[in-house]
């Protein structure tokens, strides 16, 4: 383990103290946060805890956020969300693991969450519980990765999201199962999806699974993830050894390529963009802008390539993070009416910033468009459709990426 990946926090700390306060507050609202989204009945989180429909029509755009009197409710449940929440926590001492997994260990948690693994069927939910249970080094591991291979065996493209998820799971496991095939086949399909020369990674690995006219767009989500895993392969290398021993320079050096082209287009406040021309490397449409992405996803990403040998990104992630209390799509709102973004008494951090176009027009409109025309802006759009709404729930991942990001190198 690297000493860069040793002192995250520390580091932070010494090169701005006030965003060193702002990850230690928004790691306390985690930990708080994440024991109200546990449905005990169950053993598993929920899908998000929202403001409640009644509450938000009666809010108005501030008043929530400034007056903090609650209204939120759960919705839903969510395996992959339980499977990030375990990946973060276990960097937790056991008695703070328990406290947010329902009385569990990270280790016993990522145990019920294995045993589930027959009825799971999405190939992306199987490997984060794979991925958990090979950093856990739970005894089942062998057979959260057989539930992965049974689920991928028939060789049809995937969601760009769920190959990553395999190749971290892969990556994990090096060290303790026989998986190089697999490892070797999983790392390759996710370096054939890129579209041409182009660094970054379209929305699926190959066509089908999203129609054409949108083929050519990647979401944030769809570069983070896979460049994580890139680096992840690479570092694994020392694990596998024998041959692999080495490493692996092409994944680190796309993972690093894709990284670098991201960080070039963030927004000047900081803002990590959500849709990409994957054939150009450009953006398409920047909004919304989540907080996920902001405190959480970019960092524990590019820690991750730094790790493996790439960049430091320290600068990037520190801007990224910023925003989380510098909100500049919100500074427009009259003096005492701005929304925050964090509320501690609540322990939810809200999901994003957005700008409330009916059906996502501006999305859809700039997909469309620059399929045939890279680079259309379609600029009175930015001027119709402002980015000052916010979205008031706040979804467990988003606290299990934000552990995994910042504490995630302060155990071995």
């Amino acid at each position: 383990m690297t000493e860069s990946r040793k002192s995250r926090l520390q580091a932070l700390a010494d090169e701005d103290p006030a965003l060193h306060a702002l990850a230690e507050r928004l790691l306390g609202v985690a930990e708080a946060g994440l024991p109200a989204m546990y449905l005990a009945e169950a053993d598993t989180f929920a899908f998000t805890r929202a403001q409640a429909a009644a509450d938000s029509a009666a809010a108005g755009s501030a008043a929530v956020g400034n007056n903090a009197s609650g209204g939120l409710e759960l919705r839903g449940t969510s395996t992959r969300y339980a499977a990030i929440t375990a990946l973060g926590a276990r960097f937790l001492p056991l008695e703070r693991q328990r406290a947010v997994l329902g009385g569990h260990t990270a280790e016993e948690f990522t145990g019920l969450l294995v045993q589930r693994l027959p009825e799971v069927v999405n190939l992306g939910d199987a490997a984060l519980i794979a991925w958990a249970a090979a950093e856990t080094a739970h005894p089942k591991l062998s057979d959260a990765l057989d539930r992965v291979a049974a689920l991928d065996a028939d060789g049809r493209p995937r969601y760009t999201v769920e190959a990553a998820w395999v190749l971290s799971a892969l990556a994990a496991a090096r060290g303790s199962q026989d998986v190089e095939q697999r490892f070797a086949a999983a790392r390759d399909r996710l370096l054939a999806a890129r579209l041409g020369d182009s660094p970054l990674f379209p929305h699926a690995t190959g066509p089908g699974l999203v129609p054409w006219y949108r083929s050519h767009i990647g979401c944030f989500a769809d570069q983070t993830y896979p460049l994580q895993a890139l680096a992840r392969a690479h570092a694994s290398g020392d694990r596998a050894g024998g041959a692999s021993g080495a490493g692996d320079p092409e994944a680190l050096a796309a993972a690093e390529a894709c990284a670098q082209r991201i960080c070039a287009l963030q927004g000047d406040g900081g803002q990590w963009w959500w849709h990409y021309d994957a054939r150009k490397g450009t953006v398409v449409e920047g909004y919304p802008v989540y907080s996920v992405h902001q405190h959480a996803m970019a960092p524990t990403a590019l820690f991750d390539v730094t790790d493996a040998g790439g960049s430091d990104f320290g600068p990037v992630i520190r801007r990224g993070l910023g925003w989380m209390t510098e909100v500049p799509e919100l500074a427009a709102a009259p003096a005492g009416a701005q929304e925050p973004m964090i509320l501690d008494e609540l322990g939810v951090t809200w999901r994003k910033v957005y700008r409330g176009d009916p059906k996502k027009a501006v999305r859809a409109a700039r997909g469309v468009t620059t399929r045939v025309a890279p680079g259309l802006r379609l600029s009175p759009l930015d001027r119709v459709f402002r980015p000052a709404a916010v979205d008031r729930e706040c979804r467990p991942y988003e606290f299990g990426w934000m552990l995994h990001a910042w504490l995630g190198g302060e155990q071995g």
